[in-house]
């Protein structure tokens, strides 16, 4: 029985897995200096959470989810995003109540959506997303846009565009979408069933729609900028200048609609400018949500986060050839010239481990030529090899592979030298 992957899940190999721990050094060491604090969520939350926090009437609570009913007869949603699981905790943990508002967290983890997989957006995908809770200073929101672009610099990404928009507080939504409807409502029976639904309950979607995108009233769609109150502007304003005093280039589009019912005020997209990368060239997105925690049974704590997918994030790798994972870290590879030393290749393989230093040795049974090939493979930077003679002596030669020079020295300093010979390299 030939037994695959789920469709739309894959497997990360070895050959794969030396990036994704670069990219999570990466997101740990940033977070640290940006002083965010990891938080980890369960994979599976009560359905609910998503239907209030993510929105009823979007495409993942009415599309995308994996949904069951456990043996309690309880339904239960593998996570499709990360905010409404962050912000579940911030409640029932009473995090606002920490003296140091706001509260910033990050996240990394799998989530879940039905969707037709494609090059960068698969069915089980993993997110890294950072949250900022309790606080409405527009300065955390340029914060938050600037970490996001700092990521994707430091891993070598140079292609990118970041669109920024503002949806407005309640007052200036509550006006756009009286305009929308006006707007849509004579020719609703034109657009697909999604968006019909939408109108009433929430007609900014259908400028989100990717069936009708291309029909002449979206183009004509009354515009949010236009709706924007004084004090909704003001805080865009100031959100604009702190980008811009970062030097942060940045693009406004009074189109960009977040997918998610919970965002108002800022939203924003970064996307690849890189050529072969495709028609939806999204790599992270976000926004303020002021009003989820109050939604999910919290105190007013306003709030601001973003999402990227790290298989999106690979995939612009790929797209602008910027090469990752590729250090190598075996530093010495113990070659046994028979059975009778074996043992004590492996005893010396032992003590350089415990000493921090990655070694290896041969478990296949291979003869000396093909143990010095499989450490050239390997691109170990020492090769020790162990014979009657070192046994006899107690001294060994360490042959550094990039030179090919030779040390000889007892067993007993090889560790010792080799910390040396790194510090000095360091």
């Amino acid at each position: 029985m030939n037994i695959q992957a789920p469709r739309g899940t894959y497997d990360v190999l070895p050959d794969q897995s030396a990036k994704w721990q670069e990219i999570e050094q990466k997101i740990n060491d940033l977070c640290r200096l940006y002083q965010y604090k990891e938080i980890r969520t369960p994979i599976f939350e009560h359905t609910e959470l998503f239907q209030r926090g993510v929105g009823d009437t979007t495409d993942i609570v009415q599309k995308e989810m994996y949904t069951f009913q456990d043996r309690g007869d309880r339904s239960l949603t593998l996570r499709p995003e990360g905010t409404a699981s962050v912000v579940r905790s911030y409640v029932e943990n009473k995090l606002f109540g920490m003296p140091d508002q706001p509260v910033k967290l990050f996240y990394t983890g799998p989530m879940f959506r039905y969707e037709r997989p494609q090059a960068g957006r698969m069915r089980q995908f993993v997110q890294f997303g950072v949250e900022a809770i309790g606080s409405k200073d527009p300065a955390i929101d340029a914060e938050v846009i600037s970490l996001a672009m700092d990521l994707y610099r430091s891993v070598g990404l140079e292609k990118l565009r970041l669109v920024i928009n503002s949806l407005g507080d309640t007052e200036s939504r509550v006006a756009h979408k009286e305009a929308l409807i006006k707007h849509f409502e004579p020719s609703i029976n034109e657009f697909c069933s999604d968006c019909q639904t939408r109108l009433e309950k929430n007609p900014l979607r259908i400028l989100d729609c990717k069936v009708d995108r291309n029909h002449p009233l979206m183009a004509a769609a009354p515009s949010l900028a236009d709706y924007l109150n004084a004090e909704s502007q003001a805080y865009f304003d100031e959100v604009q200048s702190y980008l811009a005093s970062m030097d942060i280039d940045f693009v406004v589009d009074p189109n960009l609609v977040r997918g998610l019912d919970y965002y108002n005020h800022t939203a924003f997209e970064i996307m690849s400018d890189a050529e072969g990368f495709g028609a939806i060239t999204t790599l992270a997105g976000g926004g303020r949500y002021n009003g989820l925690v109050e939604d999910l049974g919290g105190p007013e704590s306003p709030g601001i986060g973003f999402a990227m997918s790290i298989e999106r994030l690979l995939l612009a790798l790929e797209m602008e050839k910027v090469e990752i994972g590729q250090s190598n870290n075996l530093e010495v590879y113990v070659v046994a010239m028979d059975e009778t030393t074996k043992k004590k290749a492996f005893s010396v393989v032992r003590d350089l481990r415990m000493n921090g230093i990655s070694a290896d040795m041969d478990f296949a049974g291979r003869k000396v030529k093909a143990q010095m090939k499989s450490a050239d493979r390997k691109g170990a930077g020492f090769v020790i090899v162990i014979g009657e003679t070192e046994l006899e002596s107690g001294n060994v030669a360490l042959k550094e592979m990039a030179t090919g020079e030779q040390q000889e020295m007892a067993f007993e300093e090889l560790a010792g030298t080799i910390l040396k010979k790194k510090s000095l390299e360091e």
